[in-house]
């Protein structure tokens, strides 16, 4: 039984949301909460598998949640769940910690399937969020940012293939692989964006302070 919880300041997107994730089979919705503080107080105690989190609430915002509940606990598996395709906000998600970055127009079927991943330990992400990541990668290689290196031609194909919405089944077909592998791309993937990110945040702070 995979449990998850939701923090988003629409009810009737929490209330949907939990109803069909209490109808699958393997699933339970824990908790729901409406701001950030609130989910703070709650979810140390509710201990889910797997967070639902959105950006943009009143007060505290869904990124600084993130890297406060990755503070206390930095096991705690969190989806973004969100309308923002930008990718300083793709980023900054990652970096505080979220595993995954999926946008709320996905099928209840394609957020099943991603709280799985996560739970598993990949990186689910939406392809126009993958998109926006391989232009961003373009872009370090462009400008000579030195990054964590560039990605491996490997990481590259698997990238190009969910950026196209290819299923990871179909990717793994594509290349010859199995589908934990593709996880394990992604995966890889998402931790040089976290310290590319990190790098950047690290350079600002230094360049603002001399």
């Amino acid at each position: 039984m995979i449990t998850v919880s939701i923090v988003d300041d629409e009810g009737d997107l929490r209330r949907s949301i939990g109803g069909f994730i209490n109808g699958a089979p393997g699933f339970r919705c824990l908790s729901a909460y409406a701001t950030a503080r609130e989910a703070l107080r709650g979810l140390p105690q509710d201990r889910p598998d797997v967070v639902l989190m959105d950006i943009n609430m009143a007060g505290m915002n869904g990124i600084e949640c993130v890297a406060r509940l990755k503070a206390q606990n930095p096991k705690i598996q969190i989806v973004m769940l969100t309308v923002y395709e930008d990718s300083d906000q793709i980023f900054k998600a990652l970096t505080a910690g979220a595993s995954g970055y999926m946008l709320k127009r996905l099928t209840p079927a394609s957020l099943l399937e991603a709280i799985r991943e996560v739970h598993e330990g990949g990186s689910p992400m939406s392809s126009s969020i993958a998109r926006k990541v391989v232009a961003s990668f373009r872009r370090t290689a462009r400008t000579g940012g030195a990054g964590t290196g560039p990605l491996s031609n490997r990481e590259q194909m698997v990238l190009e293939l969910v950026a196209k919405g290819f299923p990871y089944k179909q990717i793994a077909g594509e290349l010859g692989i199995t589908v934990p592998t593709v996880r394990n791309y992604l995966r890889r993937i998402y931790d040089k964006l976290h310290v590319e990110s990190r790098t950047e945040a690290v350079a600002k702070y230094f360049s603002a302070g001399a």
